[in-house]
């Protein structure tokens, strides 16, 4: 079997991922900082901020998934969170280089392409991998660092690496819980343009792109094929971005975070949707 090592395997895409690969036949080592609720593979404690460790864990893998980091803004100071992001993304992928695994994916984020859209507004949607870079705040901005060295590090070694920009990733069922609090008004959720992935899309993606036919670094955009919203595609943009127009072919609620690029480059096909989940 492939050893694939999930690092932050712990954490609420890894606990999808680390089920996605095994049972899809994959040997599996969750590193992380803090043991799984509920123990589904070996696991390895490690501060990947420490570049020996991050060396060490990363032995005998035939392929990584780094979703290791603190997982979005506002939860640390500024600048702990984008230390603690950049310096683990940078010594996975220095580790990387030394170990050469077969292929590297890891979480890049849809922060990157401008959220929340305070700052730079899209004029057209769905937006795609082109909007970009556009950082509103040090973990974004610590994404689009870890999406600059990884084009590097493939030139570099030859590995390939492919960028997950997951959209706001939701477990079920608890997570979906509190969708319905926010689809009365198009504002509460405007601020990611009404994008989601279900938690076990997310780790598909993880696994499709371990195994896609991909070379030098590429980053795709992940979200479910639906926004979260009951109001159409028209409606959301009126009462918050009139001035954004829609493409020609979009479907009354398909996503506005386009997954063309992950559809083509990946096989990427949303499962999951809160239209089948919300009871």
């Amino acid at each position: 079997m492939k050893k694939i090592v999930v690092t932050g395997g712990s954490g609420k895409a890894g606990r999808a991922v680390v089920r996605e690969l095994l049972a899809h036949g994959y040997e599996v080592l969750n590193v992380d900082q803090a043991p799984p609720a509920e123990p589904a593979c070996p696991f390895l404690r490690a501060d990947l901020t420490n570049f020996g460790e991050a060396v060490e864990s990363l032995s005998g893998a035939w392929g990584v998934v780094h979703l290791a980091a603190i997982p979005g803004p506002g939860m640390f100071p500024p600048e702990h969170t984008f230390r603690v992001n950049a310096s683990s993304t940078f010594n996975v992928f220095q580790a990387v280089a030394l170990h050469k695994p077969a292929r590297v994916v890891w979480a890049s984020s849809e922060t990157t392409l401008g959220v929340p859209f305070d700052h730079v507004k899209p004029t057209t949607a769905p937006i795609d991998e082109s909007h970009f870079p556009f950082p509103e705040s040090t973990y974004a901005l610590s994404k689009v660092m870890g999406e600059a060295l990884a084009a590097q590090y493939a030139r570099w070694s030859g590995i390939p690496f492919v960028g997950l920009r997951f959209s706001n990733i939701m477990e079920p069922p608890h997570d979906y819980a509190h969708i319905a609090a926010a689809q009365d008004d198009p504002r509460k959720r405007k601020w990611n343009l009404w994008g989601y992935i279900d938690a076990r899309d997310a780790a598909q993606a993880c696994r499709l792109g371990l195994e896609a036919r991909i070379s030098g670094s590429e980053h795709c955009i992940i979200a479910a094929a639906d926004t979260c919203m009951p109001q159409t595609n028209r409606e959301l943009l009126a009462a918050v971005f009139p001035r954004c127009q829609l493409a020609p072919g979009t479907g009354l609620h398909d996503t506005l975070l386009s997954i063309a690029k992950a559809q083509r480059l990946l096989g990427f096909v949303p499962k999951y949707s809160w239209r089948t989940e919300v009871k």
